[in-house]
């Protein structure tokens, strides 16, 4: 149920009160009228109406008073006098813009507008929300690494020997993308310009896309970079891992076996 201000209230109270006093007293002095039209005035003021919609009550409550004062002197004595206190009667109605008299606004609560949902946002504290879930993933892949280490030798081989070099000789792994290009172009364009290009466009890449989301569907142009780098780097590793043989040679790894050691 919407609840009524109390400055309405006491309005209301007001207006009833003066209609009835008004009904009953019948003539009333005209030093008596100015008062009660001064309280609905300063009432009104209370309630923050505007000044034009104030301005023209006012104007219209001293057309009416004039014209009951001509018309009560014009009258003359004997019935006439109870006619005049009839037409002067009725109180004053205020009228708003086009005719209209409600001045009662609805009274809405506030927790009725107010939202209580909260935005969901893509972004987290970093304590203890993102360290916590970094510090669980470490502790699963420090657990996983000694399991692993429990039941798998490392692939150690005997001691090496100076006089002799393996064949094939390969790099670690991190490394044979490195020299697979080097059996595909000169050291200067293997080793310095098709890293240092990759490298650049990686440098350049938020600048270019300057999108803020997260969301991959808005990210397509670095998503795509990174992905061709990292495919194009994965490709040369597994080459120069398992389908390289001695000498360097290209094999096939389930007709030849394989040549690859951590």
């Amino acid at each position: 149920m919407t609840e009524i201000p109390e400055h309405l209230k006491k309005r209301a109270e007001e207006a009833r009160a003066k209609a009835a006093a008004a009904a009953a007293g019948g003539d009333a002095p005209a030093e008596s009228a100015a008062p009660a039209a001064e309280a609905p005035a300063a009432a009104a003021s209370d309630s923050r109406i505007p000044a034009h919609l104030l301005e023209r009550s006012k104007s219209a409550k001293t057309r009416k008073e004039g014209s009951a004062v001509e018309a009560a002197a014009a009258v003359p004595t004997g019935g006439g006098v109870a006619t005049a206190v009839a037409t002067a009667a009725p109180a004053p109605t205020l009228t708003g813009p086009a005719g209209h008299t409600q001045r009662l606004l609805t009274v809405v609560k506030a927790g009725s507008i107010q939202d209580i949902k909260s935005t969901p946002v893509d972004k987290v504290h970093t304590w203890p929300h993102l360290l916590a879930v970094e510090f669980v993933a470490s502790l699963a892949m420090l657990t996983f690494v000694l399991i692993f280490s429990i039941f798998v030798n490392a692939p150690l081989l005997e001691l090496a020997n100076v006089n002799q070099t393996p064949n094939p000789s390969k790099a670690p792994w991190y490394f044979l993308g490195l020299q697979e290009l080097l059996t595909m172009f000169h050291p200067m364009v293997a080793g310095v310009t098709i890293p240092g290009m990759g490298i650049f466009l990686l440098i350049l890449s938020p600048y270019i896309d300057r999108n803020p989301s997260n969301k991959p569907e808005d990210r397509k142009f670095a998503i795509s970079l990174f992905t061709i780098q990292l495919m194009m780097w994965a490709v040369l590793v597994i080459i120069g891992s398992f389908f390289r043989g001695p000498g360097f040679n290209f094999v096939a790894p389930w007709t030849t076996g394989l040549f690859f050691e951590l």
